[in-house]
């Protein structure tokens, strides 16, 4: 019933009951019942046409989330004061196991295209923004997700076998930042560094998303040491908030027993 909602993305609002019958591999009448069941959640509202949308429980969860993260109270206005200041773009980006998603971003530089959104998903193998939360998760961990993804792995230049994949994500977490060209959008740079909580599991990233020209003009080191000190900053704001409100140690999440990403 559930795989009726993976119907949904930015090209499709809308869905009907051949097409849900489709998604989920049940007769009409069943899935009927699972749309009707779902509007009754709040999940699926009927539109025209015989269709249904997006319902208002899930704009109430995600008010809720926006509201409650940890990642997104502690980033949302430092992202936007740090942008303004120094004149650049940046996207903060939240990890939730299965994906890697924009939670907010801050767009001063309009010569670039807005073209992220909070809630779009981004490839987990591209990108500084997932790179770098990747290559922030444990050995253990890695050696899962390359087991179910070496093919995608290597297409993504990530390492040609394990050795090489670990040994790769090893410099980037060493590191403490990843810098990737043109990987998600022809013409942009990312300089991205993973946003953790206070026992060091990665929560997200921080981003500056530039032009190639604006990152070869300047000394990549003057995006480096910032984009480390933004991320550094919403790290200890997390800290200081959960040990004003005594909520414990922020939960951070972890990829699944089998994890299988899509390019």
């Amino acid at each position: 019933m559930l795989a009726i909602l993976d119907e949904f993305d930015e090209n499709t609002i809308t869905i009907d009951i051949a097409r849900a019958a489709e998604r989920c591999g049940s007769s009409r009448a069943s899935t009927y019942r699972y749309m009707q069941a779902l509007t009754r959640a709040g999940l699926l509202t009927p539109a025209s046409g015989g269709t249904y949308t997006v319902g208002s429980r899930v704009i109430e969860l995600e008010m809720l989330k926006r509201e409650n993260d940890p990642l997104l109270r502690a980033g949302r206005h430092l992202i936007r004061f740090s942008s303004e200041e120094l004149g650049l773009n940046l996207m903060l980006c939240s990890y939730y196991g299965d994906k890697v998603l924009c939670a907010d971003l801050a767009w001063t530089d309009h010569t670039i295209p807005e073209i992220y959104k909070p809630g779009r998903p981004m490839p987990i193998f591209k990108g500084a923004m997932a790179k770098v939360i990747l290559a922030s998760l444990s050995v253990s961990q890695l050696k899962s997700i390359y087991a179910h993804n070496a093919s995608l792995i290597e297409e993504s230049a990530l390492g040609s076998d394990l050795a090489e994949f670990l040994s790769r994500m090893a410099e980037i977490r060493d590191a403490e930042y990843c810098i990737t060209h043109a990987e998600v959008f022809s013409g942009l740079v990312g300089i991205a560094a993973p946003v953790s909580d206070a026992e060091g599991r990665v929560l997200g990233s921080v981003v500056f998303v530039v032009s190639t020209h604006r990152f070869e003009a300047n000394d990549s080191n003057y995006f480096i040491d910032n984009i480390r000190n933004i991320a550094s900053e919403i790290e200890r704001r997390i800290s200081g908030s959960a040990k004003q409100s005594g909520a414990g140690v922020v939960v951070a999440a972890r990829p699944g027993r089998s994890p299988k990403y899509k390019a």
